[in-house]
């Protein structure tokens, strides 16, 4: 009986073979996909028990054949197919570049990133994972940065009951040999996330460490990577980020091997899943212009830059670290709540999107941040409410206003005749940058804080000597005078 596969999900060959030696390293092991004239070669990977997989992400409905090849007899030449029908409800496939600066599903539907930061949550007890899963679809993210190595940082000093590699003798990682039994426990959590519509950001490396996982040499390192594509990639939710703040461990991974990095993942990556680096230091930007990068991956407070980011790097910029709501001494994790949702609605406005982030207290320092568990702060309700206008906004994503001399204080977006205008800080009692000529639209008033949107009125510019200094349209928004506002204009059907 031939195995039916949902479109872009996940085709595994399981096969038996020896174990001698290091597996890891000694065996190689590959499988040809093939429909018609599409074909894919797709490395496999040992997985423990003498048992070697090799995964596949069927891009297309209907018969697919499949060969082995490897240096193993008994792996070799093995012969299987499958057909793919059509996906599960969930599953609208990987996340691409749409319109240069926006994103899309490989179904063509519009995605618009509003994601959170949990870094070490996968090696948090059960319970506080399953409390992560729940906190998340209250939230309704729809993106997590996780990473795959633990964290040594303040507020993170346990140590993990599980690692990536086995132990050598002197309790050192053997580089060599990984666990498969913490892989297993990673990819069940990142194809949990994808059933609920969340999109693992996956971070393959970061310089918190006191194991040593930042300071593995070259051949390590690839040998790592090609691990964790072989593993990853046929699961459709996955984003891989280099680095969470790759300049903070220049000094041993130089820019020539972050640039390899790229070009493995572009190689080796049959599905071609989001290629991104995170940066430490906001001068230190990656050269988010190199074709390997697919978005450029900002760590800024200053969220009103956006737009000089999108003429830079000519790509989507996603600022997923523009500090975090909290209270700890840390100045980057002390923002209020109003800040937060106020540096979101200057990225969105601005033709970006934005990541969120918790840092509370605690009194068994379980951060959000590192964490997860449960949310204790008021900036992701607001953060949920601006993705119910993004996802209400017409398809395709929102580009800036072209400059009228006031954008780089106020954030406007539109799409078509749709505009989206925050004030942000200001307070005007009436509003005419960036409207419509025409008066046949539907007027809201969004209070981005209380998540209220009330009916506006539009009324003839009532200053004619700025209508024609200005060259403004003849008409204006009626506004109550206070900040944190913004202005939607849709045309009336």
């Amino acid at each position: 009986m031939t195995t039916s596969v949902p479109q872009w999900g996940l085709f595994e060959l399981s096969l038996r073979g020896e174990s001698e030696g290091n597996p890891f390293a000694e065996v190689t092991f590959s499988a040809q996909f093939q429909q018609g004239e599409q074909r894919f070669t797709v490395s496999g990977f040992y997985d423990g028990d003498s048992t070697y997989r090799v995964r596949f992400m069927p891009p297309a409905q209907g018969e697919w054949q499949v060969q082995t090849s490897s240096s193993l007899p008994a792996l070799n030449g093995v012969q299987s197919a499958f057909t793919c029908v059509a996906p599960e409800p969930h599953n609208r496939g990987v996340v691409r570049v749409h319109n240069q600066f926006h994103f899309a599903y490989d179904d063509g539907s519009s995605y618009s990133p509003f994601g959170t930061t949990c870094y070490a949550w996968i090696y948090q007890s059960e319970a506080q994972q399953d409390l992560t899963i729940q906190s998340l679809q209250e939230a309704n993210f729809n993106k997590i940065r996780m990473c795959v190595f633990p964290k040594h940082y303040p507020y993170n000093a346990a140590e993990p009951t599980i690692y990536p590699y086995e132990k050598n003798a002197d309790g050192s990682s053997d580089t060599t040999r990984f666990n498969p039994k913490f892989f297993q426990h990673f990819e069940k959590r990142v194809a949990e996330l994808g059933r609920l519509g969340i999109e693992a950001d996956i971070i393959l490396w970061h310089p918190y460490d006191r194991w040593g996982y930042s300071l593995m040499d070259e051949e390590s390192d690839y040998r790592y990577l090609r691990y964790v594509i072989t593993r990853l990639s046929a699961y459709h939710n996955v984003w891989w980020s280099l680095a969470n703040e790759y300049d903070f461990m220049l000094k041993d991974k130089p820019m020539e091997r972050w640039d390899r990095f790229f070009e493995i993942l572009m190689a080796e990556d049959p599905h071609q899943h989001l290629r991104g680096i995170h940066n430490g230091d906001p001068r230190m930007n990656y050269d988010h212009t190199r074709p390997a990068v697919t978005h450029a991956c900002i760590q800024n407070w200053d969220t009103k830059r956006t737009r000089e980011w999108r003429d830079a790097y000519q790509k989507p910029i996603i600022n997923d670290e523009l500090e975090y709501e909290g209270n700890i001494p840390l100045t980057w994790g002390n923002i209020s709540a109003q800040e937060e949702v106020h540096r979101f609605w200057i990225t969105v406005c601005n033709g970006g999107y934005a990541g969120h982030g918790e840092t509370y207290e605690h009194p068994e320092d379980l951060l959000w941040w590192s964490h997860g568990g449960v949310l204790h702060g008021e900036s992701w309700k607001r953060i949920r409410f601006l993705r119910s206008i993004v996802d209400e906004a017409p398809q395709g994503g929102l580009e800036p206003l072209p400059d009228a001399g006031v954008w780089h204080r106020v954030s406007g977006a539109q799409n078509g005749d749709y505009r989206l205008i925050y004030l942000g800080e200001h307070q005007p009692k009436s509003w005419w940058w960036g409207l419509p000529e025409g008066t046949d639209y539907a007027v809201d008033l969004i209070d981005t804080w209380n998540m209220t949107i009330t009916p506006g009125q539009l009324r003839p510019t009532h200053r004619l000597n700025a209508t024609e200094k200005y060259n403004v349209p003849p008409y204006e928004v009626v506004l109550p005078g206070k900040p944190y506002l913004a202005i939607r204009l849709r045309p009336n059907s």
